[in-house]
């Protein structure tokens, strides 16, 4: 991508109004603008980043061991749905809207209403269970305060998958699995030092939970990791627990943080209402019996910038990042641009076409120092420079976002140290 055509503006001054590092580095940087209170747009740079956490997050969901089949469910919902469970009064958070003829309707800010009715219409056997569905849907929450920038918003992109059960025992061991399975998600998106699992309050599904909170000081959460395995307790929870429930310390380190995701052993609290119902091998009609595990991309890609970042901007771990390589030429006066520039672009060309996704700084109206700050800013994970100095002996500079210091790597050999 060539820079001067990109579809940004960075700014050099922190914002006042600004709750969180995150909210600040992706506004100044050219990720996100707020449209509203808890409403964004993520620009080019910021979408990139989005879709990169989703393909993390779909072949996750799709490999072993969750096996989850993709499917889209509608964001408008029928009033009746929430009735039956009695979520349309009692969810204060749900945005309600009417249509023609007085008919009201729920904008999803969750999927249980949809996916119950939909899988009584193609589970009737054991032999049709388990089965796992997830979708990567927009949902709306009317949040009383939005805030901290992407961390906490009234529309935003969730991953929410739904499992579904003939016995308390295989939801069990489901559940299992899939906490593993997010670990392994927010290690590979770059926060997995600093991610815990966390018991918390099951809410009106169930007495507990487990949540997944990133340390963060823009955390609106506080929770208790045990100093002895590094299982955490929320809060809300923690009076019940003076012991780890999992080693039984009573050694725990408090912090603040921010919930990446959960999930939920649902058990039969949806399967009622919606009557839905599996013939076991002796022919017994029983309730199925389901589990919810929920990501929220945005507030993950708040996460990753809380966790990854120093005074001068981002730094994007290499699963997530926007490009790979920021390629960035310096002007010489003694021998004029046109040398310089040419020998980046051929760069940029022969990067492309081994796949590597480049952002290539073609603007001449600014100064070095100009270009490697935004850089900074931006936080691509390397820094290709070229100059006249590095032209002499057919090198590039080459810096990762992580270091202080940068190294001569002849451009043949680029492409090595950048895969």
């Amino acid at each position: 991508m060539l820079q001067s055509k990109l579809f940004y503006k960075t700014s050099k001054t922190k914002s006042a109004d600004t709750e969180s590092v995150s909210h600040d580095l992706l506004t100044r940087a050219g990720f996100i603008d707020q449209l509203m209170a808890g409403v964004y747009t993520f620009l080019p740079m910021g979408f990139k980043v989005l879709k990169n956490i989703e393909n993390i997050i779909r072949q996750n969901m799709e490999s072993a061991p969750a096996n989850g089949q993709e499917i889209l469910m509608p964001v408008l919902q029928p009033k009746e749905n929430w009735q039956k469970t009695g979520r349309w009064d009692s969810l204060d958070i749900l945005f309600k809207l009417k249509g023609s003829g007085d008919k009201e309707y729920a904008m999803g800010p969750t999927h249980e209403e949809v996916v119950s009715p939909l899988a009584k219409k193609n589970i009737f056997s054991y032999k049709d269970l388990p089965i796992s569905l997830f979708q990567i849907q927009t949902k709306f929450r009317d949040e009383l305060r939005a805030k901290s920038g992407i961390l906490r918003t009234r529309e935003f992109l969730m991953k929410d998958l739904y499992s579904f059960h003939t016995t308390q025992e295989d939801l069990n061991k489901y559940y299992e699995k899939l906490t593993k399975v997010y670990s392994d998600i927010f290690k590979k998106c770059g926060i997995g030092k600093v991610t815990y699992q966390t018991l918390a309050s099951g809410g009106s599904f169930s007495k507990y939970s487990d949540e997944f909170q990133a340390i963060t000081d823009s955390g609106e959460d506080v929770i208790y990791i045990c100093k002895k395995c590094g299982i955490a307790i929320n809060k809300e929870i923690k009076p019940e627990n003076n012991k780890c429930p999992k080693c039984q310390s009573v050694e725990f380190e408090e912090k603040k943080a921010i919930e990446v995701g959960n999930i939920f052993k649902l058990g039969t609290k949806f399967s009622l209402p919606f009557d839905l119902k599996f013939t076991d091998r002796d022919g017994q009609d029983k309730p199925v019996l389901m589990g919810c595990y929920g990501i929220g991309l945005g507030r993950l890609m708040g996460a990753i910038v809380e966790a990854n970042h120093d005074e001068k901007g981002i730094i994007w771990p290499k699963p997530v990042a926007p490009f790979l390589a920021h390629l960035i030429f310096i002007e010489s006066h003694s021998i004029g641009s046109g040398k310089i520039k040419k020998a980046a672009e051929k760069i940029y060309n022969d990067l492309k076409k081994e796949k590597i996704e480049v952002l290539y700084d073609d603007r001449q109206e600014k100064s070095a120092g100009e270009k490697f700050a935004e850089a900074d800013l931006i936080g691509i994970p390397f820094r290709i420079v070229i100059s006249e100095k590095t032209l002499k002996t057919n090198s590039a500079e080459l810096k990762k976002r992580t270091k202080g210091s940068a190294n001569l790597v002849k451009i043949k050999q680029l492409y090595k140290f950048l895969i």
